[in-house]
């Protein structure tokens, strides 16, 4: 299965994200990803997406994680409400 989510990159004490499609079992740090679809830098809460290469993963079945979700609620991407994240 594939999901969208962030992928952590940037030095230490300084985040920044890439929002990337990779398989759902792959783990986020090991670099491999079928496509990078934009990044996210909190520190300045910038964003910068591919709008329609997001709608394509989404139409050819990838999953979004529940942050890369929030994201593109809030940015009016998808019409869908916010989820709420639990711990644990």
């Amino acid at each position: 299965m594939l999901i969208i989510r962030l992928q952590r990159v940037g030095r230490r004490n300084d985040p920044s994200f890439r929002v990337v499609v990779t398989e759902k079992k792959r783990a986020p740090k090991s670099g491999g990803y079928l496509e990078a679809l934009g990044s996210y830098n909190p520190r300045k809460k910038q964003f910068n997406l591919k709008e329609n290469r997001i709608k394509y993963w989404l139409i050819n079945g990838a999953q979004l994680s529940a942050t890369v979700h929030n994201m593109l609620a809030s940015k009016k991407i998808i019409d869908a409400p916010k989820i709420k994240k639990g711990r644990g």
